[in-house]
């Protein structure tokens, strides 16, 4: 099943972000796809704060894996970096995705088949004061 949304401004980006964090459960793995300056970060933090996190939600483009606290614990990845398919394994990358809270993945596309399949897919388009595009896509 496929949702599009069109958001406008910042305040229905974040109703949309946290509508969309009520559906979520322990386990899902959100892969995040989106040009530079999209909103990816954004829409995680965001979720984050709708599921009870106070977290200062930062791109993990540099360090790879942020680690979320709350009642649900959120693991958040960029994949922006990563070259090549051994440093997401040495990295401990795969551990993230793991049954006890949510990972999202930025980047994706970076390294195909690290995302598991029945992942939940939100691309966004847009960038700067553009209204955003957000597509978001459940495995049947």
């Amino acid at each position: 099943m496929t949702q599009r949304f069109v958001a406008p401004d910042r305040a229905t980006f974040i109703v949309i972000a946290e509508t969309f964090a009520k559906t979520l459960r322990r386990g899902d793995v959100v892969a995040l796809e989106g040009e530079l300056g999209a909103g990816k970060t954004t829409f995680v933090g965001v979720v984050a704060r709708a599921l009870g996190s106070d977290a200062d939600v930062a791109s993990p483009t540099f360090t790879f894996w942020h680690r979320y606290g709350g009642p649900i614990p959120l693991e958040h990845l960029d994949l922006y970096r990563i070259e090549d398919p051994h440093e997401a394994v040495e990295l401990g990358l795969d551990e993230a995705l793991g049954p006890e809270g949510i990972a999202f993945v930025e980047w994706p596309a970076r390294l195909p088949g690290f995302v598991p399949r029945g992942a939940i897919v939100v691309r966004i388009a847009g960038s700067g004061d553009d209204p955003r595009m957000l597509e978001i896509e459940r495995p049947a």
